[in-house]
């Protein structure tokens, strides 16, 4: 039997807890296959403006509210789901280095042979200038693996990083990463992610439905085993 599908535009954050069952059980419940595009916010922002309409998308608060201005998404159709913290994350077996103060936090990426981060994510938008703020920009770019875009814990599955910087979620979307921990809450970032079918869309109610299935228990149980927080 043909599935219903419908197309969502979804942000890397969620992508390890709907590849550990989300998806699946939600398919298996109604029938119906979303049809995902992975990316960060500011790329499915960027293909929006070019004028890309799927049915729905999942990415920031702030990119939302800047939809809802464009008329692209309506007001009352935002759905809360999640929010995200940025950690690092070491290959599985590595030594977990010490990030329990803004200091140690300092020094670890000072003493590390190369830290990864992703430049068009929310976590590396926010790390990028975090490192201006204390003062180890040049230090640590100077031996830094940067990404345009993507998971940063595929660098230490090649060996070019020791440390991974992005959103706790998306490191452990990567198989053989560890989580050493979030970043010192004095330094944190917390983002919010929701989710809303596009205004023009026609496929508004299938949209409507998966959201509302990820707002349930067994939802927001794996929203939590990979590293997100229900809202």
């Amino acid at each position: 039997m043909t599935r219903e599908q419908f197309s969502l535009s979804v942000a890397l954050v969620v992508k390890d807890a709907f590849d550990n069952g989300i998806l699946r059980d939600f398919v298996r419940k109604t029938g119906l296959e979303p049809v995902i595009e992975w990316a960060p916010t500011t790329v499915i922002l960027a293909s929006l403006e070019k004028g890309k309409r799927p049915d729905g998308i999942i990415v920031t608060d702030d990119a939302l509210a800047g939809l809802v201005e464009k008329k692209i998404v309506v007001p009352n159709a935002l759905v809360p789901l999640v929010t995200s913290k940025i950690g690092i994350g070491v290959a599985s077996g590595a030594e977990h280095p010490d990030i329990e103060t803004v200091d140690a936090f300092k020094a670890t990426l000072l003493k590390a042979r190369s830290v990864a981060y992703s430049l068009g994510g929310q976590s590396g938008l926010y790390f990028a200038p975090l490192l201006e703020r204390l003062g180890i920009a040049e230090a640590v770019n100077a031996r830094a693996t940067r990404i345009p875009a993507g998971f940063s814990a595929e660098k230490l599955k090649t060996g070019e990083a020791d440390i991974a910087v992005q959103q706790i979620s998306e490191l452990l979307a990567i198989e053989g990463t560890e989580i050493v921990g979030p970043l010192p809450e004095e330094i944190q970032k917390v983002t919010p992610f929701s989710g809303a079918p596009l205004a023009d869309s026609l496929q508004k109610e299938k949209v409507e439905a998966f959201l509302a299935f990820l707002r349930e228990s067994k939802s927001a149980e794996r929203f939590r085993k990979s590293g997100l927080e229900p809202r």
